[in-house]
């Protein structure tokens, strides 16, 4: 009876240790439409793997010999299958250049070009699954089995066996451009996550990225209303685009996003310190 009981409370004790997480393993869940999804073009410099970034996989992906759920070296595209370079990029390579070897870098991205942010409410998402009635975003909505923000739970539950959630990184707008009520959806949506996942948001803040800022481009009067957000979200962080190169109206170039990228992780840095 002894030995059943030893037995048993040594198999309890290997399950948790084999589940346990791992405090230096710190994850960043990362969602939004096209510039989140990556639109600059991945470059040899960007190809170079960085010891103590890791990506989640989000879906499979047998052009890239990836399966959903695992962890690679964070090498673009890491978004999808044929996404380019986007900011969670060089977010990642500036956060490891940055802290001790013993920390390891992890992150994950469900971004869906063109979506409006609504997609991403748990409540309402269906209403806004075929905004574009168009094959192209449909079938990007089906990749993440018609349900965005579930998608993005699940593989965060996934990501919490290994680590610990740090911060959530949004990078939205350009659909809701002139949308005064932007800042209270993503309220709803970072509210939802922290429930869902049991988050503490003091210490997991929402950095949220400004859109292309020149005057040409077709979006940047919704960095005021972006720039609203913590109004309604105590804990959220607004990163600028001022100054970031951009290849078309709505899209940064490579070096723009490697720089929001930069952006992005100086401010996680300086919270974190």
């Amino acid at each position: 009876m002894i030995r059943h009981i030893l037995l048993f409370l040594f198999v309890c004790l290997s399950v948790s240790f084999c589940h346990s997480q791992d405090a230096n393993f710190h994850i960043y869940l990362a969602f939004g439409q096209s510039n989140m999804e990556g639109q600059g073009i991945i470059e040899d410099v960007d190809t170079i793997a960085v010891p103590n970034f890791l990506m989640l996989q989000t879906i499979d992906c047998p052009n890239l010999n990836r399966v959903r759920g695992n962890w690679y070296s964070a090498i673009p595209p890491i978004c999808n299958c044929t996404s380019g370079l986007g900011p969670i990029d060089y977010f990642g390579r500036t956060m490891v250049e940055n802290l001790p070897d013993s920390i390891t870098i992890g992150v994950l991205n469900v971004a869906i070009g063109g979506c409006d942010i609504r997609l991403f409410d748990k409540d309402i998402y269906s209403a806004y699954d075929s905004t574009y009635m168009e094959d192209w975003f449909i079938n990007k909505v089906k990749s993440y089995n018609g349900n965005p923000y579930q998608y993005l739970v699940d593989l965060a539950k996934i990501a919490q066996r290994r680590g610990v959630i740090k911060g959530i990184l949004l990078h939205q707008g350009e659909t809701n451009t002139g949308d005064q009520m932007w800042p209270q959806y993503v309220e709803k949506i970072y509210s939802d996550l922290l429930i869902d996942l049991k988050l503490d948001p003091h210490l997991v803040p929402i950095l949220a990225g400004e859109v292309v800022s020149d005057t040409n481009s077709c979006c940047a009067s919704m960095n005021e209303i972006i720039n609203q957000l913590p109004n309604a979200i105590e804990t959220a962080y607004i990163i600028s685009s001022d100054g970031c190169t951009f290849q078309d109206q709505a899209h940064f170039d490579s070096a723009g996003y490697r720089e929001m990228g930069k952006r992005y992780a100086i401010q996680m840095l300086e919270l974190q310190n």
